[in-house]
């Protein structure tokens, strides 16, 4: 089974970071709180251990999947099945549905087309890119590969000519 790294965009990353930087506050945030006052100032001390509670189990959660998402995201191929996980989240894919996996060099992404007229779009380093296609391809042999790359119109040439 080869396994393929999800790669995230530097956007994406500095968002999943800030999203644990501000699980990590929120739980240090309540700690304190519960820490420092307690339960004595409500007439009724079942609902401030009530918020204590759900404010552990939120940030905790939020935290975990923030941090399955940036540490088990990926694909895998193997004998039978394309495999994608994105944390927790995680789907299958039979290797014989694939039709043509298209390498796009406009938008330098590479799709997989399912015989079914369904797609992904694979996101790895575009340094990857042959591995994986090459890691189907020994499963499948009878996969076309297809590379689509930007062509010139007469449009373009005009407007390269104007700059």
């Amino acid at each position: 089974m080869k396994k393929f790294k999800y790669s995230f965009p530097r956007l994406t990353l500095i968002l999943i970071i800030a999203g644990l930087a501000v699980c990590l506050a929120g739980f240090i945030v309540n700690l304190y709180v519960c820490i420092t006052q307690g339960i004595s100032y409500a007439v009724n001390p079942a609902l401030p251990l009530v918020l204590y509670i759900l404010m552990f189990f939120i940030t905790i959660v939020a935290g975990g999947l923030l941090v399955s998402v940036l540490c088990s995201s990926y694909y895998s191929v193997n004998q039978k099945t394309l495999r994608t996980a994105f944390g927790f989240i995680r789907s299958s894919y039979d290797v014989k549905q694939i039709d043509i996996v298209v390498l796009d060099r406009e938008t330098d992404k590479l799709l997989v087309y399912f015989k079914d007229e369904s797609y992904i779009i694979i996101v790895i380093k575009p340094s990857q890119y042959t591995d994986f296609v090459q890691a189907i391809l020994d499963v499948n042999p009878a996969i076309e590969y297809a590379i689509q790359s930007v062509e010139n119109t007469p449009d373009d040439k005009n407007d390269k000519k104007k700059k």
